[in-house]
């Protein structure tokens, strides 16, 4: 590989990271992937990634986007983004790498970066939540039915990567 190419597959899984743990603040995080998957096909000319895989990465996306909105309308809990959170989910990012990448490798890493993203930003938003008065702070419901919509978007995130990678380096 020239080193244009190593900058620019660097620069794909750099995207693919930031667009699954943007998921942990709520934002369309699979919308980031897919079309970082697209732009790369484009790029390469469709050579390693083919029409099929950005049919797929489309529809997931879709997916993840539609099953948030209809949990999110029952719920209208959200993470907010804030400074300490933001801290704290790149805090719970290394953590979670760094305990499940020696037993699932770089399925470990992936994993781990989003599960402990999401668990420093969840600690942060219930040490919140305990500062409030009881009648504003949030339903136990509402709080689970945050984190349902969370993981569900975040595992439809994590399969579209794992597809995309698996793809380019096999």
């Amino acid at each position: 590989m020239s080193p244009v190419e190593i900058i620019g597959v660097s620069l794909f899984i750099i995207v693919l990271f930031l667009g699954l743990f943007s998921i942990i603040f709520g934002l369309p995080g699979t919308i980031i992937i897919a079309a970082d998957v697209i732009i790369y096909a484009l790029i390469t000319g469709f050579h390693p990634i083919g029409w099929k895989v950005i049919l797929v990465m489309i529809v997931l996306a879709i997916l993840a986007e539609t099953l948030e909105f209809f949990i999110g309308m029952s719920v209208a809990l959200q993470f907010g983004l804030s400074v300490k959170g933001f801290w704290a989910s790149i805090a719970g990012s290394m953590i979670g790498a760094v305990l499940l990448t020696p037993f699932f490798l770089g399925f470990g890493a992936i994993a781990g970066a989003f599960l402990g993203g999401f668990a420093g930003v969840f600690t942060v938003e219930m040490i919140r939540q305990q500062r409030l008065k009881p009648a504003f702070r949030a339903g136990y419901g509402m709080i689970l039915g945050r984190i349902a919509g969370v993981c569900v978007k975040g595992s439809l995130a994590f399969t579209m990567v794992v597809i995309s990678l698996t793809t380019i380096y096999s």
